[in-house]
């Protein structure tokens, strides 16, 4: 890993528990008081577990001290990646942070976002609040809010990434009739290794939740987490979507609020729902372990739709659903039946068809690791299967990455509403598939990705393991 767990002992003394499945909690001891119940566990399966309470600046504070050095390089790998992919610089893309998005933040994470800061410069880091707010932002407007600026102009538009394969289902679909729920993280291979962080969060209002994150941000990003109150919470981008609303509220800030508020369906609905500014539209995967009941809510800026039940699946692979949505805030293809995302669509609903009435969490890691390609009919890794590996194909990923792009599902989840009940869930850090990414072989055969050559780094076979939040005070039953 990039940062040894060791350096912690340069700044604080720590104290080691007896811990989940044999991985002790490290609590931070020190005299500062911000630091009070936070702690950093070591790298277990190429994961980083923190957990942080408190106020909304202790939290910030501690995210900002537990991870200052994985803040710092996170921040290089989303500069890197975001503004070659835009053709902004980074100081382009703080300008529309300052002008649009730090006005919208809430006095709440506006607080944790600055102890962030100020919890990182405790450590020597030298990362400001634009800095913070233009990393958390930096999928939605480096493609969302630029697309739109250049649709005024009726210039070449930039396509934000397509993310992620996901599923939920319940009822007559899963072995025991509750919820199951995966996904998988597609991004390019630059940023998500960097999507290593487990935080479990206690904050001072709203529900305890667990979620996948990268280092330096308030929200998930690839969303996957689960709140105490039961709501558990995945998506997938809409794909080849286009409009932004620079008046609407940062599409981080709903998410966020929306992990650690939502107490049920609805409640998560109107929390996205309020202020949208198209930012990151996501066709969300939602359920409640409380009801059994999950739900897909297809995100547009104009058309926004909710279907639910509580015996049924909806799946996900960066297709767009309701017909006026897609004619009215996309390009995408929709009458071409082999774009990658209607190929894995296709491969969702045969699976969920083969094994309706067995799916389990161990089902759920094999259909987040499928390499089976509906076109070809073949076992083959590649950008239409649903455990993407963009860079073994020739064809590359239209709008997104060239041939061989260095990209592809980099970390997965999944759980099942027993686990949730626990704040419990499934996680592989890298390709838990068994392909693994060599970075400096793949640059000595595709030169013309070389300017990733300082940050890009090995995507690693990692083994599955379980993650639990904190369960009481002492850290016990944390991992």
């Amino acid at each position: 890993m990039r940062y040894s767990s060791a350096i912690w002992s340069c700044c604080c003394a720590v104290l080691t528990l007896a811990g989940h499945v044999g991985l002790g909690a490290q609590i931070v001891r020190s005299g500062d008081a911000s630091l009070a119940g936070s702690y950093r566990n070591p790298e277990k399966g190429g994961w980083i577990f923190v957990h942080l309470q408190g106020s909304p600046a202790a939290i910030g504070y501690q995210h900002g001290y537990l991870l200052a050095p994985e803040i710092e390089d996170s921040k290089r790998a989303i500069e890197l990646s975001t503004t070659h992919g835009v053709g902004h610089s980074w100081a382009e893309l703080r300008a529309v942070s300052k002008e649009i998005f730090i006005p919208k933040l809430t006095p709440e994470y506006q607080e944790e976002l600055s102890g962030i800061v100020t919890g990182a410069r405790a450590r020597g880091s030298h990362l400001d609040l634009i800095d913070l707010v233009t990393m958390n932002a930096y999928m939605e407007f480096s493609y969302y809010y630029d697309a739109s600026k250049r649709l005024e102009t009726k210039g070449v538009v930039s396509h934000a990434p397509e993310h992620c394969s996901a599923f939920i289902a319940t009822g007559a679909y899963t072995k025991d009739g509750r919820i199951v729920i995966g996904h998988n993280n597609w991004t390019d291979y630059l940023t998500g290794t960097r999507w290593n962080i487990i935080f479990d969060i206690q904050p001072a209002t709203g529900r305890h939740f667990v979620m996948d994150g990268m280092p330096g941000l308030i929200h998930s990003g690839d969303d996957f987490g689960i709140n105490d109150a039961g709501i558990m919470i995945t998506e997938t981008t809409i794909g080849n979507f286009f409009g932004f609303d620079s008046h609407g509220v940062p599409e981080f800030i709903r998410a966020r609020r929306a992990m650690q508020y939502a107490e049920s369906i609805d409640d998560f609905e109107r929390i996205m729902k309020d202020g949208n500014n198209g930012g990151y539209a996501n066709t969300w995967l939602v359920g409640d372990r409380k009801t059994n009941e999950i739900a897909q809510l297809e995100l547009g800026l104009k058309h926004v739709t909710l279907s639910r039940t509580k015996d049924g699946y909806f799946v996900g692979s960066n297709f767009p659903i309701d017909p006026k949505l897609t004619a009215e805030e996309t390009d995408f293809p929709a009458s071409d039946p082999n774009t990658p995302n209607q190929v894995r669509h296709r491969r969702w609903d045969q699976l969920m068809a083969e094994h309706k009435g067995k799916i389990d969490v161990e089902l759920g890691k094999k259909f987040e690791t499928d390499h089976y390609d509906a076109i070809t009919k073949e076992i083959d890794p590649n950008e239409r299967t649903l455990c993407g590996h963009i860079d073994r194909s020739s064809r590359g990923m239209k709008n997104w990455q060239g041939p061989y792009g260095p990209a592809g599902a980099a970390e997965t989840k999944v759980a099942d509403s027993a686990m949730a009940e626990k704040m419990s869930f499934e996680a592989a850090m890298g390709h838990p598939c068994g392909v693994a990414f060599n970075a400096s072989q793949f640059l000595k055969e595709h030169k013309e990705y070389g300017w990733q050559k300082p940050l890009l780094e090995d995507v690693k076979v990692n083994s599955w393991i379980t993650i639990t939040a904190r369960q009481d005070s002492n850290g016990s039953g944390s991992r």
